[in-house]
């Protein structure tokens, strides 16, 4: 039996004397609250009413499990009060510092409409899982290669003004010993993981670069600069070229792309944003453009 909605009843019926009045003031149906009131009192063996009056008047035996009641149904809205609490208390995810503020406003607003609540911690691509695993955050979007990835963002250079060629072949960037200021390929702090640093780096070497035409900035704002005051390229997605104003082209020497993967503490919440979530995440990272 519904023990607790029978105690409600059982409380409300006797604070107010009526079984009318005590049923709205638990905001049930009156012929509910009756039947409620029925099975406490089948279930303990004994009246909670004398139902020989027109009030509803306590039994000697409801007179004294009354104190009772009223705790457990104390205790039920506490315990209502607290999971209320609990379900709206953040849930913190580490995401990449290259996600967009009205993109993650959008992925916070699609979680309140499934009652979740997400806070953010931008974070780098090294930073973001350790943080899920010293339990500051609980979850990450991780930096992982683009074949094990849950969603994939493709990835090519950018500049001020790269002509109207449909690919850069980074080979065209070798100069002869005459040759003036070489141009640089910059690598963003996001993009300084194995998995994409070092095949644009075996990929500079194939090609006769010197070592310093691709380097890795201390952060996206600096390679911007560099790309702003010079020919320079800023290795990139498309989304962060068109939110730079830049030019974008894929490489035309390798498919290169940042993968994202999911830690999270609990097995919900990374399934929440694999699955639920997939697409609002997605435009968060800049996959799909």
């Amino acid at each position: 039996m519904d023990l607790v909605g029978g105690c409600r009843a059982f409380v409300s019926v006797s604070e107010t004397g009526s079984f009318t009045a005590g049923a709205a003031l638990a905001r049930i149906p009156q012929p509910v609250a009756s039947r409620r009131i029925a099975a406490l009192e089948r279930h303990f063996g004994e009246r909670l009413f004398d139902r020989s009056t027109r009030r509803a008047r306590l039994t000697p035996f409801g007179r004294d499990v009354l104190p009772s009641a009223r705790r457990l149904v104390q205790l039920a809205e506490a315990m209502e009060h607290d999971a209320k609490r609990a379900r709206l208390r953040p849930v913190r995810v580490a995401v990449p510092a290259t996600c967009g503020v009205r993109e993650l406003a959008g992925l916070a607003a699609e979680a309140r409409a499934l009652e979740v609540h997400l806070e953010f911690r931008a974070a780098g691509p090294g930073e973001r899982a350790e943080l899920v695993r010293t339990s500051e955050v609980r979850a990450a979007l991780t930096a992982v290669p683009a074949e094990e990835a849950v969603w994939s963002v493709p990835l090519g250079v950018a500049a001020v003004d790269l002509g109207p060629s449909r690919v850069v072949h980074l080979e065209t960037l070798r100069t002869g010993r005459s040759a003036g200021v070489r141009r640089r390929v910059w690598i963003q702090p996001e993009d300084d993981v194995p998995h994409v640093r070092d095949r644009v780096l075996r990929v500079r070497d194939a090609v006769g670069l010197s070592p310093a035409q691709v380097s890795v900035a201390d952060s996206l704002t600096a390679a911007a600069a560099e790309v702003f005051a010079s020919a320079d390229l800023l290795l990139c997605s498309v989304a962060q070229a068109e939110e730079l104003g830049l030019s974008w082209r894929p490489i035309g020497e390798l498919g290169l792309a940042r993968g994202f993967g999911v830690a999270a503490a609990l097995a919900e919440d990374a399934d929440r944003l694999r699955t639920t979530l997939h697409a609002a995440v997605g435009r968060c990272l800049g996959a799909g453009r």
